[in-house]
């Protein structure tokens, strides 16, 4: 699909916003470029949502991107050199309206998000609970709303795998 036409689709769902999500999008920032200039001239807001390890091209930051940063965290098997990129971080949290999201498998993930919190100087920290199911949503936001609200970060549910469990979408 060209450019136009992959703009037209997403201006045809009459929605306000466009998260462009999966894998890591901003590998391909020279081709996410001219769509998001795009969307952002009809008016729309654009999020992207990327894992924190690929700087932002100046030109994206400058169309007026808001982006939700998830760092992977040491449970997800990643080398800590192939997650945590602090060029990377270090940017995105200078920007203006970032968000960090980290998803737990529980309290004893927090203070690998404390570390990287104060490393970094992060703010507009979310916490999700790691889960394939309503069931495990659920029990995690149990398990982790005390010691997040201690903390004074925002603590969120997983809304896809609540409504839809681990059903992929179409």
């Amino acid at each position: 699909m060209t450019t136009e036409e992959v703009t037209e689709r997403l201006i045809a769902f009459g929605t306000g916003l466009v998260v462009v999500s999966g894998g890591e999008p901003l590998n391909q920032q020279t081709r996410l470029l001219p769509v998001v200039e795009a969307l952002r001239a009809a008016g729309l807001d654009v999020e992207i949502e990327t894992n924190g390890t690929v700087v932002p091209a100046p030109e994206l930051v400058a169309a007026g991107v808001r982006f939700n940063v998830s760092p992977k965290l040491a449970h997800s098997g990643v080398a800590e050199s192939r997650r945590i990129v602090p060029a990377a971080l270090t940017v995105f949290n200078a920007l203006g309206g970032t968000c960090f999201k980290f998803v737990c498998s529980g309290p004893g993930d927090l203070p690998e998000v404390e570390e990287l919190v104060r490393a970094y100087a992060l703010e507009n920290v979310w916490i999700m609970p790691r889960g394939q199911s309503p069931r495990e949503i659920a029990e995690g936001l149990r398990a982790l709303a005390d010691p997040v609200g201690a903390r004074r970060w925002n603590l969120s549910g997983r809304l896809h795998v609540t409504v839809w469990g681990n059903q992929r979408g179409v």
